[in-house]
């Protein structure tokens, strides 16, 4: 199955990038880096930079039908520039619209809640976005892992790089199940 891992060009978690990314390869997952513009993303630890990764498709020219999900990865500067761009916020979207898993970490609930598909859901983040998940409407947990089925698709969401086995595990169960 491949699957769209959705980052901005600069901010993203490298942790919440690679480990996602490894547990798709060796679980024989073909995992696709998106991105809003070519050429490299900047990956994060915390506040230091990091390594650049390869994008592999721009977001304004990737459809959601080419995937069989969708996994979100967090740091602050990522989901906060992708929620300002339209086309990667219609990306996310699409994914909902068409019934496909997706699994977000950390802060990229904020890439959801621009994309207007948190209300009614439950789900966890990093602690700071309980009150702007809320205010979209969602019932926000702290769990290490949350699986929410409300809807057409199935939403995988996880609180920190803490919880990234329990993530992965869990985002690749799903989605696993999903495509069958």
């Amino acid at each position: 199955m491949r699957i769209a891992f959705l980052t901005a060009p600069e901010g993203v978690e490298q942790v919440e990038l690679t480990d996602p990314w490894q547990a798709a390869v060796d679980a024989g997952h073909e995992p696709v880096l998106v991105s809003t513009a070519p050429g490299e993303v900047q990956a994060f630890n915390h506040l230091d930079k990091a390594d650049t990764f390869r994008v592999d498709e721009v977001v304004g020219e990737a459809s959601a039908e080419s995937f069989g999900g969708l996994v979100l990865p967090g740091g602050v500067a990522n989901p906060d520039f992708l929620r300002t761009d339209d086309k990667a916020v219609a990306f996310v979207r699409e994914f909902f619209e068409r019934g496909r898993p997706v699994a977000a970490i950390c802060h990229a609930p904020w890439t959801l809640i621009e994309a207007d598909v948190v209300r009614g859901r439950v789900l966890t983040s990093w602690p700071s976005l309980e009150t702007d998940l809320r205010n979209a409407g969602a019932t926000w947990v702290d769990e290490q892992v949350k699986i929410c089925d409300h809807g057409s698709n199935k939403l995988v969401t996880s609180r920190k790089p803490d919880d990234l086995k329990a993530f992965c595990e869990t985002y690749l169960d799903v989605f696993t199940k999903e495509a069958a």
